[in-house]
């Protein structure tokens, strides 16, 4: 006698999780937790773990019930635009340092242009740790 064993499988809807702002983000503020929300919904794009993205700095304009996307979010800003900045020139064992003005904004580890104050020459560094501005330093 032969028996047959019928299995049901019932699926359910899988629902992914995406984050959203709580309130207007504006550009330039850093992001906390009371600034986003996880919603059931898959949204193109948007992040999944709202702690991906505190601590982080809105470059656009993020409006609330909006999705959060890494692209709209980078390291926070240690140099502002015209912000006097210590401007570091690395090369072997020579290390000599001046006073320049940023002519951008940048994080740490990114690129920004600045105008030496004493020669008004234009030179690119890389910001540092604590906002200095390394000029040939090579990692």
């Amino acid at each position: 006698m032969w028996r047959v064993i019928l299995l049901l499988v019932v699926a359910q809807p899988a629902f992914a999780e995406s984050v959203v702002a709580s309130r207007t983000i504006r550009a330039k503020a850093i992001v906390q937790p009371d600034d986003l929300v996880v919603v059931d919904a898959e949204l193109p794009g948007s992040i999944q773990d709202p702690a991906a993205a505190f601590g982080l700095e809105a470059r656009v304009t993020i409006y609330a019930g909006k999705p959060v996307r890494l692209a709209d979010l980078g390291p926070p800003t240690m140099v502002e635009r015209n912000q006097l900045v210590t401007l570091v020139y690395l090369s072997g064992g020579l290390a000599i340092a001046t006073e320049g003005r940023s002519l951008g904004r940048a994080a740490e580890g990114e690129s920004v242009r600045v105008m030496n104050i004493g020669s008004r020459n234009t030179v690119t560094g890389r910001v540092g740790p604590d906002g200095t501005v390394y000029v040939g330093w090579k990692e």
